[in-house]
């Protein structure tokens, strides 16, 4: 028998791996793979930006993130519109039905992160983001991006499961 304590690199795994699979089923409630609801807060964030800036930021390839746009312009969540300063580019931008959900996703992300860290106090809660924040900045980890996007399967008619918005 081993002695040892768990390394917090392994509880990071452990404990990253369980709370993205929590948020996909949370937001599957949604009819939503996490990706697809990263994606949603990113055009939110900047509305306008184009697919390539989006794809640049998420750190995707651009054909993966034209599978994720064209999923979500068929529900009516997304719209492209024509760049005016570039018109070889494609504005995105969050549709009324769009904004509905995103608010939808930041409830669901609240009741998420309670969920997760209910048995820390307020104090706890924040000192964590703050230490994890430190970790994921040294690692040279893009704000609020999820590096999952790197996984996403590059067949258009994929959506991945890549946990992304947590």
């Amino acid at each position: 028998m081993n002695d040892r304590p768990t390394g917090a690199a392994f509880l990071l795994t452990q404990l990253g791996t369980h709370a993205a699979r929590r948020f996909g089923e949370r937001v599957a409630a949604a009819d939503l793979t996490p990706p697809q609801a990263g994606l949603i807060r990113a055009v939110a964030q900047e509305p306008g930006r184009s697919q390539q800036a989006l794809a640049a930021q998420l750190g995707t390839p651009a054909t993966r993130l034209v599978a994720l746009v064209d999923g979500l312009e068929a529900r009516g969540v997304l719209e492209r519109r024509r760049n005016p300063d570039d018109r070889r580019l494609h504005a995105v931008h969050l549709t009324r039905d769009g904004e509905a959900l995103l608010h939808d996703l930041g409830r669901l992300a609240a009741e998420h992160e309670d969920a997760l860290l209910a048995a820390l106090d307020p104090q706890e809660r924040r000192t964590l983001a703050r230490l994890l924040g430190r970790v994921a900045a040294a690692e040279g980890l893009t704000p609020g991006v999820h590096p999952g996007y790197r996984d996403l399967p590059g067949d258009r008619g994929q959506q991945g499961d890549a946990p992304c918005a947590t």
